[in-house]
């Protein structure tokens, strides 16, 4: 039962990292909200990072899936684990911009401590 829940939110989270990479690459104003204050949304080559970035999550998103579907959850947590490191490499970032130390807590180190949580379960169930 345990391993169920946690794999059922892995996907949530794969399926939510995937979202949030469409949105950024489709609307890149999007992206401005996740933190980095003063984002120059209209700066042509910005733009192009950011949809970088994007890609980034949503390959991120698209690797979890196929981790998910055919990997043991002892494999799955593990990847979350490691995946973990991203979200906390995004709150450094916000927080190294002197972004919102709310979005940084809030949002990106929430998600890296949801990850670990739910890598660890896998692990020992």
């Amino acid at each position: 039962m345990l391993t169920t829940i946690a794999t059922v939110l892995a996907g949530m989270i794969g399926a939510a990292i995937i979202f949030m990479g469409t949105l950024a690459f489709w609307a890149p104003k999007a992206a401005a909200g996740f933190g980095i204050p003063h984002t120059p949304t209209e700066d042509p080559t910005f733009r192009a990072w950011l949809s970088v970035k994007a890609m980034r999550d949503m390959g991120l998103g698209v690797l979890l899936f196929v981790v998910l579907i055919a990997a043991t959850h002892q494999v799955l947590g593990w990847f979350m684990l490691a995946a973990a490191f991203i979200a906390v490499g995004d709150a450094a970032i916000v927080l190294r911009s002197k972004g919102p130390k709310a979005t940084a807590y809030g949002v990106h180190a929430a998600t890296a401590a949801v990850m670990l949580a739910i890598g660890a379960l896998l692990l020992v169930a």
